[in-house]
């Protein structure tokens, strides 16, 4: 079955592998990592995040990182962010938590950051829309069919 998510991909020429896992999965990073044979860290959650304009942005992390919040207020230039209900996820991005697409859904000019850590995996696995499907890609094809800026965002300064 081709997905949104695949025909972007496809239709851009970005290399990717398709993979899948029981739907009856329990949702979560480390359960998709452990289920396709992957390290959690691999697994990219896509979190919306609303800045203290308005803006919404798109925030991809390692599934077992959590951002620092004071590098996410100076990547997003925002000092009152505020991760977005799963109401407003499903609204603006067309699909429901637990497996977000990042690519695809954004109009022109939305931001998107990747988590500089994940630049250090060979593969990241990115849902494809519906759950049981991942996308398996390397982290600069991920860089270029999301349009993100690489940012640290859970390792602290030294």
């Amino acid at each position: 079955m081709d997905l949104p998510a695949h025909s972007y991909l496809n239709e851009r020429r970005i290399p990717y592998r398709r993979l899948e896992f029981s739907a009856e999965t329990e949702k979560g990073a480390a359960n998709v990592a452990h289920a396709l044979g992957f390290g959690e860290g691999q697994m990219v959650k896509t979190l919306l995040f609303r800045t203290g304009t308005g803006e919404l942005v798109l925030v991809m992390l390692g599934g077992d990182q959590h951002a620092i919040s004071g590098q996410l207020k100076r990547a997003l230039g925002s000092r009152n962010i505020s991760l977005a209900n799963p109401d407003m996820v499903l609204e603006v991005t067309g699909y429901a938590v637990g497996s977000i697409p990042p690519f695809h859904w954004q109009p022109p000019g939305f931001r998107s950051f990747l988590d500089s850590a994940l630049t250090e995996y060979s593969e990241l696995g990115v849902g494809a829309g519906v759950w049981g499907n991942e996308i398996v890609m390397t982290p600069s094809d991920l860089i270029a069919a999301s349009r993100a800026e690489v940012f640290n965002l859970t390792r602290r300064d030294p």
